[in-house]
């Protein structure tokens, strides 16, 4: 049952949104950085939406906290922690992107190196933190007796996914690897849409309980 059924609509309009802008990002990502066609134009939808997705996750995250601390204070602190900052961090490296795309650096300096984002490097925030910050609220929120459906085991899988394309991106760099592509292609396109679609359905009829 919602404690905030108001606050529960909310996070249920952002967890549907959430889901719908992370298939855009992926593809607008896939299309326009990895296969570079409409380069611009892929990298401006991209950074918009990966901006713009942090924002909306943030939203949920703090719907999953107010279940999860029914368990565990500390450790619902701790998740949603780690989920804010890979909130913020999916904000801050979609709008540094866009800013670039929109007003490129002299010398375009940022597109003829391999340097990471300054803030996110390798998506230390946008996937690490992020994902380890969705194992924790939703393994305690499913401690606490909600979630505990074909939604909740999805989130423990793309929180684990979301670890695994950290640290491929890290060690193995190239975006174009199979491995990294396979992974971030299987989470983006579908797993992690799916999953936010499906926690948007279930925070909208807890509001209603």
């Amino acid at each position: 049952m919602s404690s905030d059924p108001e606050y529960d609509r909310l996070a249920g309009l952002a967890a549907i949104l959430a889901g719908l802008g992370g298939f855009v990002y992926s593809l607008a990502f896939i299309v326009g950085v990895v296969l570079d066609k409409a380069p611009d134009l892929g990298k401006s939808v991209s950074s918009t939406a990966l901006a713009v997705g942090g924002l909306l996750t943030a939203v949920v995250a703090i719907a999953l906290f107010q279940r999860a601390r029914a368990v565990s204070a500390p450790g619902a602190l701790l998740g949603v922690a780690f989920a804010l900052f890979g909130s913020i961090g999916a904000m801050i490296h979609g709008a540094y992107d866009l800013a670039n795309v929109l007003h490129p650096p002299l010398a375009d300096v940022f597109a003829t190196n391999e340097l990471p984002n300054p803030v996110d490097p390798r998506g230390l925030l946008t996937f690490a933190a992020a994902g380890i910050g969705l194992l924790m609220l939703v393994w305690l929120t499913r401690r606490a007796g909600e979630l505990r459906n074909w939604v909740g085991s999805l989130g423990l899988v793309v929180g684990t996914l979301l670890i695994m394309i950290y640290l491929g991106r890290l060690i193995i760099l190239s975006p174009t690897n199979p491995l990294i592509a396979g992974l971030a292609g299987l989470t983006g396109f579908v797993l992690s849409p799916v999953l936010y679609i499906g926690l948007g359905l279930w925070l909208r009829n807890s509001a209603n309980l």
